[in-house]
């Protein structure tokens, strides 16, 4: 009996490690769920949404997103300056995936909840 050897196939981690870093942060995937709710907030809209994340926090995790190309920063000239943030086109590609995502969590929050409350 020939015993073969068995080769793993090689796996390129590279598309997802690219994936991952645009989105990896304790932030990202929030601000990037309220801007495809909302389509377009306002800095401080984004932050009263998000809770309590610091300002250093969301500044540093939307400057990381307009870098990365995921969200379109729009700076009117004015007293008081005005900021506004929208999803990018490339964010906008994204978003079926953070859909099922949603759907998911719904699927299975559901179940942990009933699984969790006592019975009457």
């Amino acid at each position: 009996m020939n015993k073969q050897k068995h080769v793993p196939e090689e796996v390129n981690v590279s598309p997802f490690s690219y994936a991952i870093s645009l989105i990896d942060g304790k932030w990202k995937m929030h601000i990037l769920f309220w801007l495809w709710k909302k389509e377009v907030l306002r800095y401080s809209e984004l932050k009263r949404a998000l809770g309590n994340v610091t300002h250093k926090m969301l500044s540093s995790q939307l400057r990381e997103l307009e870098t990365d190309d995921m969200l379109i920063r729009t700076e009117y000239p004015q007293v008081p300056p005005k900021v506004e943030y929208r999803l990018s086109p490339k964010a906008l590609t994204l978003m079926p995936v953070l859909e099922m995502l949603c759907a998911w969590g719904q699927e299975h929050y559901t179940e942990t909840v009933e699984s969790e409350t006592p019975p009457s």
